[in-house]
């Protein structure tokens, strides 16, 4: 079966203020605390991440690669192995407390379950509901549980980790 490359566009907007929601952003190993599906994260350095999750009722696995980094305003990847994906972040504020979360995702479905569920608006269904309870979740919290502000430069530059480190 042949795939057609998907993309989609979400937001929601968050009462809290932005550099809050950016900060829980960062945290991606906390990505499985409120996104249906992922089974885990792992921070392998900087700019690397390895995800599983699971599909469809499969396990899949993938590598990802920060591409740009910028503190309260956005961030990109693009995965380099495993599942096909790419997207950008982006975070805009509204006002001191409140601000508006944007998800844009480019991927590739795999297989009939996937295209199936892809025509039938399923992933689209989940990226907004993953929203939802990011949404939920930091809300609780009423802060970030750690922040990285350091700045990854798009791939013609070399990584700038001089603004910051990553906290757990």
């Amino acid at each position: 079966m042949t795939t057609k490359p998907s993309n989609m566009l979400e937001s929601i907007d968050v009462d809290v203020p932005v550099r809050t929601a950016y900060d829980q952003w960062t945290q991606f190993e906390e990505f499985p605390r409120f996104m249906q599906g992922i089974e885990s994260v792992e921070q392998l350095d900087e700019q690397t991440l390895r995800w599983r999750a699971e599909m469809g009722g499969k396990s899949k696995e993938w590598t990802a690669r920060i591409t740009e980094q910028i503190p309260d305003k956005r961030i990109a990847w693009t995965s380099t192995s495993g599942a096909h994906n790419a997207g950008v972040v982006t975070f805009h504020r509204l006002s001191d407390n409140q601000c508006r979360v944007a998800l844009q995702i480019d991927y590739d479905p795999e297989g009939i379950v996937e295209n199936v569920g892809d025509t039938l608006g399923v992933v689209q269904w989940n990226v907004q509901q993953n929203l939802e309870r990011f949404k939920e979740f930091i809300e609780q919290q009423g802060q970030e549980t750690g922040a990285y502000r350091g700045t990854i430069k798009s791939a013609d530059d070399a990584p700038d980790m001089s603004a910051g480190s990553r906290r757990h």
